[in-house]
């Protein structure tokens, strides 16, 4: 199989990943966790995360942390833990995060019986609603609980914000980090070693702001597409074009812009589409669809083309404004939003390709 194509520039990533850590060094954050769930934890990207200076490797799914063991860097669960995959986080992950009591304990089990310590970052909810303790109480029983652990060592505390609630991260929100930082040594004489400030949504704060007590921060797309998160923006110094998709014209005729027919009902996703009567347009057909990527995910490299839509195998683009007389075999190349990298680094019908 040659098409679809995602192709990685080893090289930008590799050095957004350099001058990322250099940038949360001079800033004061001492750490950074470089996330993998973005391109599956492919071990050639991994590879320019480790080549870049990350601290950690990090993923959301314990069976792409099994693909990271090769790597000499400690590997962090960011999904809170299943019960049901307990035993395997303590085996493949160093450090895991967490918000429930039970599930706690069930780690301490499963490091007990495998004879290891595990390394527990306890999150703090603090308003984006998504994983974390909400109540303050709540949050320092399990600081206690993990301390009587013998199974389970505190390793640190975070947060995680914008990718439910959209908040956007500000100094006075992530100092409560550093407050109960301090009440953690102050109640327990225990140090943290990791405070993590979030994800790439924190970046925009980086050498700008000072955020006392935090060292780590936990970074994806800041690193593959060199933007941060809170407000979208192209981080300067950054590769914004280190991933390409190459797909294939599998038809190309010209067509009407509107169905013709009297009754529309809905389409294969069960949506009620719409479409604007451009007359007869040369339409292309791409051998790839929506079970691979979201069209609102793809950037057409020619400006002259429209993205039309797509089915689950078939996207439809609008070629007749391109400068270039485009054919069945030819090429059409895309940029990519982050959820485009994921999706389609997700799907076993595109292959990836890494560029040195």
């Amino acid at each position: 199989m040659t098409y679809p194509k995602l192709k990685l520039d080893y090289n930008k990533l590799k050095d957004n990943v350099a001058t990322m850590k250099q940038r949360c060094l001079d800033g004061g954050i001492s750490t950074l966790a470089g996330v993998t769930k973005v391109f599956s934890a492919d071990p050639r990207m991994a590879q320019a995360y480790v080549e870049g200076g990350v601290d950690f490797l990090a993923d959301s799914r314990i069976q792409n942390i099994k693909k990271l063991q090769d790597f000499p860097v400690p590997k962090i669960l960011l999904r809170i833990p299943m019960l049901s995959e307990v035993e395997d986080v303590v085996k493949y992950a160093d450090y895991s995060l967490n918000s429930e009591l039970e599930t706690l304990r069930a780690l301490n089990e499963a490091a007990k019986k495998q004879d290891k310590t595990h390394k527990v970052v306890l999150m703090a909810d603090l308003g984006d609603l998504r994983e974390g303790f909400f109540k303050e109480e709540d949050f320092y029983e399990a600081v206690e609980e993990v301390l009587g652990l013998e199974g389970l060592y505190l390793a640190g505390i975070g947060v995680n914000l914008t990718c439910y609630g959209a908040v956007i991260p500000k100094p006075e929100i992530l100092n409560q980090l550093n407050i109960y930082k301090e009440e953690i040594k102050a109640r327990y004489d225990h140090d943290l070693e990791i405070v993590s400030g979030g994800n790439s949504s924190s970046v925009y704060l980086v050498g700008k702001e000072d955020l006392p007590g935090i060292n780590n921060l936990r970074l994806g797309e800041a690193l593959v597409l060199g933007t941060e998160s809170a407000y979208a923006q192209n981080i300067e110094g950054l590769n914004q074009d280190a991933w390409t998709l190459e797909a294939q014209i599998i038809e190309c005729k010209e067509k009407p812009s509107v169905p013709t027919a009297d009754e529309l009902g809905l389409d294969a996703f069960g949506h009620e589409p719409s479409f604007v009567d451009r007359g007869i347009r040369m339409r292309a057909i791409i051998g790839l669809g929506k079970q691979d990527i979201d069209t609102e995910n793809m950037i057409p490299l020619d400006p002259d083309v429209i993205i039309l839509g797509g089915s689950s195998d078939h996207i439809i683009i609008d070629v007749t404004d391109a400068k270039k007389d485009y054919k069945v075999g030819d090429i059409l190349s895309f940029r990519l939003s982050y959820g485009g990298i994921l999706s389609l680094c997700t799907s076993e019908f595109v292959e990836k390709e890494v560029v040195k």
